[in-house]
């Protein structure tokens, strides 16, 4: 690696790290300002809500990170050209395309580090931002759905009329077990409650049919076809969190996790499964976000400008702005379902390369 490399490299990633502490640093001022009567109406002290903006801060730094790298480089490269260090350069027999290498390694190295972060490390932390959130700051959440049906396991049908997530407890309970299509087995209860030290759910007056002949003439339930009780203990492949607050939960949740939850969503027929198949993909295809962002970085710095540093420091703000409302929109739509989440994550980094090579064709020729 020559001196230049290491040069680009060093005051990229120092840049780059600056500008993440500034912008985290203010939204964290913004962010306790806008949530201070929520602390004090709690009563929350100090230590409470510093171990939230612990949390806190990782999440934002997660978020902001792919367009702080293309600000840091538009401010390094722009410093450059203003000081001619970058018509030097390339006067002494450097490539723009060698010029660019130093650039895409700081990349590697940033893109790396975000994709771990987001990937596994700050979803960890998030879970318990959001339960702190989920208990202070928002309002309390119901579950307002009613006749819930969906597959817990193969030919297993769970069925609740509605369910109260503040004592875990689901009304006019059913379960049916199929053998190729036909029911063979279905039970009953008038409520079913979770119990948090067995982890079991608590089935009350309940109900056991087998059901075989029941169609037949003449039949009658007996002891072997039908079972009754007061209260029964049982297994199930589902627990209260499937009822809990589904607001950007995808944020608490590993690139494992997620994929487990969309194959389960799938599975259950659960609606909603969207929202976190766009997540994942964004997890995905943000690294490469970071390529892109920095190549369109370096081209539009590269050149001395008239209008100084500033202008292209504000040109690169600009740029960013219409890369977010883009990467918001194609998100959006895929969340409502009008648009595959494949394309909604891909779509911006894809469109941004277009231009960014259209750029460098025609304006570092």
């Amino acid at each position: 690696m020559k001196i230049l490399d290491k040069y680009i490299i060093k005051k990229v990633l120092y840049t780059f790290i600056f500008v993440v502490l500034i912008i985290v640093a203010i939204v964290a001022i913004i962010d306790l300002a806008e949530k201070m009567d929520k602390f004090a109406r709690n009563n929350l002290d100090t230590a409470t809500v510093l171990g939230y903006y612990r949390d806190f801060i990782p999440w934002i730094i997660g978020l902001v990170s792919p367009i702080m790298v293309f600000i840091a480089v538009v401010f390094v490269t722009s410093q450059m050209a203003a000081r001619t260090e970058i018509i030097a350069i390339l006067s002494s027999g450097v490539s723009f395309r060698r010029l660019l290498v130093p650039y895409f390694l700081a990349s590697l190295i940033i893109a790396v580090f975000n994709f771990v972060l987001n990937g596994w490390v700050i979803p960890k932390s998030n879970r318990s931002r959001l339960a702190f959130e989920i208990q202070y700051l928002n309002k309390a959440y119901y579950f307002d759905q009613r006749n819930v049906h969906m597959q817990i396991e193969p030919n297993v049908y769970f069925y609740i009329q509605n369910y109260n997530v503040n004592t875990n407890t689901g009304y006019q309970f059913s379960l049916e077990r199929f053998d190729h299509n036909r029911l063979v087995e279905k039970l009953t209860a008038d409520n079913i409650s979770w119990d948090s030290t067995k982890r079991k759910w608590t089935l009350r007056f309940w109900k056991l049919k087998k059901v075989d002949s029941i169609f037949s003439v003449g039949y009658r339930p007996t002891p072997e076809s039908m079972r009754v009780g007061e209260a029964m203990d049982t297994t199930l492949s589902i627990t209260p969190s499937d009822f809990e607050n589904e607001e950007r939960k995808f944020d608490g949740m590993t690139i494992n996790e997620l994929t487990e939850q969309i194959k389960k969503m799938r599975f259950r027929g659960t609606s909603g499964v969207e929202v976190f198949e766009v997540e994942r993909q964004i997890r995905f295809s943000s690294p490469f976000t970071i390529f892109v962002l920095v190549f369109m970085g370096v081209i539009v710095s590269s050149r001395k400008s008239r209008g100084g540093t500033g202008f292209q420091i504000a040109l690169g703000f600009l740029l960013s702005f219409v890369f977010i409302l883009f990467f918001m929109m194609s998100r959006t739509f895929a969340e409502a379902g009008s648009l595959s989440p494949l394309l909604a994550a891909w779509i911006p980094n894809l469109t941004f390369t277009a231009i960014s090579l259209a750029m460098y064709k025609y304006l570092n020729r």
